[in-house]
């Protein structure tokens, strides 16, 4: 009886050994990306980007197509398999300067010019961001392209110059600047100070909104139901909305509803709902601000809060999606820490956070749509990984990580998309691969 109760003795404790050393090694299997159901694998990579510019970057996934912009061409690839498709290349000495966030349907806008000559009177050359054209981002076509009045002959990095929305094609005119004004009473000669509209698929222009007197027009924005106008006004920027059928001004709120906002960087983040991105800097407004349809002030989410801090530089840590604006906030400072954080647009509250495993992990980018938020990160304890939450309460849905490294340092990703089963990160620079799609396995 005792060599029976030796025996299976023995096999408890084989059993219990060899449960433990199966979790030890599933553990590191899952961290490494080896092990199946918690991994991510890459599936296809463009190639490596030339010398690349900081002006006229930008993303779209339209259908199965996604497709890059960069300073001197627009490239699509196919989705599923990473095929170059078409490419759109400027003329030969333009730069592409700025591009729509948002395609409207298949169409996105370029707006593209040659910088002013070396040390020459900027305005009385006429030059720069002159020229917006709408391309089928289907097939690389271009559908047709109007000449915009620009006061400087500066190309780079213009945010929020031309938009696309609500079967529209928006621009504006002038660079509108307090600078701009200056130079142009020195040279003695008035720029356009306007805000623009044409349809979208046939370039047939629409209407020409004059901006409040006094003011220039800084950034537009346009959806179905308002085209939107951030504008300077003195010393003081205003958010402006036009109507879309005709253009005629509905209302103009400042930005800041108990102390004027004078000379922050103003980002769209959404038209519809309008959300606005506002740095002043130190002692500023600095924080997304949301209006209503009527221009009402609403929820306003400061940068700085118990959450962390949400970087006003980096878009691709910021979304707004049915309601909310998502975004990943630092928490510790000189420590890549960040924690996922949800917010109620219309009352500014916060709805949901979410802490990362162990609480170490760094953002690189993040994405919402259909209800669920895609997360690239980067942990030195845990690696590079995927994470996905559901949208509406923070819950943890999928957490992988990647079996290759997809990228020296994550930090460099702009955007990351998804296309069916596959998440795609899109990076813009020199000496990066644009696009990488990985599939989970």
């Amino acid at each position: 009886m005792s060599r029976w109760r030796k025996l299976i003795g023995v096999l408890l404790v084989g059993s219990v050994g060899l449960a433990v050393v199966g979790g030890i090694a599933s553990v590191f299997l899952a961290g490494s990306g080896y092990l199946p159901f918690f991994s991510m694998t890459v599936v296809w990579e463009t190639p490596v980007d030339r010398k690349a510019a900081e002006h006229g970057n930008g993303d779209w996934l339209v259908g199965d197509t996604v497709v890059r912009s960069r300073f001197d061409a627009v490239t699509a690839f196919d989705a599923g398999s990473g095929k170059k498709r078409w490419e759109y290349v400027v003329p030969r000495r333009a730069d592409i300067c700025a591009v729509s966030t948002v395609a409207d349907g298949s169409v996105a806008l370029i707006a593209y010019g040659e910088a002013g000559a070396a040390g020459s009177t900027e305005v009385e050359k006429g030059k720069g961001c002159a020229t917006v054209a709408a391309i089928d981002l289907t097939d690389g076509r271009e559908m047709w392209h109007t000449p915009r009045a620009p006061a400087t002959g500066d190309v780079t990095a213009e945010p929020d110059l031309v938009a696309t929305g609500g079967g529209l094609a928006v621009l504006r005119d002038s660079d509108g600047s307090r600078q701009v004004r200056e130079r142009e009473k020195a040279s003695g000669r008035s720029g356009v100070h306007a805000v623009r509209a044409f349809d979208l698929r046939t370039g047939t222009p629409r209407w020409k909104a004059a901006v409040p007197k006094g003011c220039l027009p800084h950034r537009v924005a346009a959806a179905a139901k308002q085209v939107l106008a951030v504008v300077g006004c003195a010393d003081e920027l205003k958010l402006t909305a036009f109507a879309p059928a005709d253009g005629k001004e509905r209302w103009t709120v400042p930005l800041g509803a108990r102390r004027a906002v004078t000379s922050a960087d103003v980002t769209f983040l959404s038209a519809e709902p309008a959300v606005l991105r506002v740095a002043e800097g130190e002692r500023g407004v600095n924080a997304f601000l949301a209006f209503g349809q009527d221009g009402r002030p609403q929820g306003q989410i400061d940068a700085t809060g118990d959450y962390g801090k949400i970087p006003l530089d980096k878009p691709n840590k910021v979304a707004v999606d049915d309601g909310k604006l998502f975004a990943a906030a630092e928490y510790e400072d000189n420590v890549n820490l960040d924690r996922l954080v949800a917010f109620d647009l219309a009352s500014g509250d916060e709805a949901w956070r979410a802490e990362g495993p162990g609480g170490s992990y760094d953002v690189a980018a993040l994405h919402v749509e259909d209800g669920r938020m895609t997360v690239l990160t980067s942990s030195p304890k845990y690696g590079d990984g995927l994470m996905v939450f559901d949208a509406a309460t923070g819950d943890e849905e999928d957490d992988r990580a990647f079996r290759e490294d997809p990228v020296s340092g994550y930090d460099e990703l702009a955007d990351v998309l998804t296309y069916k089963d596959l998440v795609i990160a899109v990076r813009w620079g020199e000496g990066v691969r644009p696009f990488s799609a990985y599939e989970r396995w």
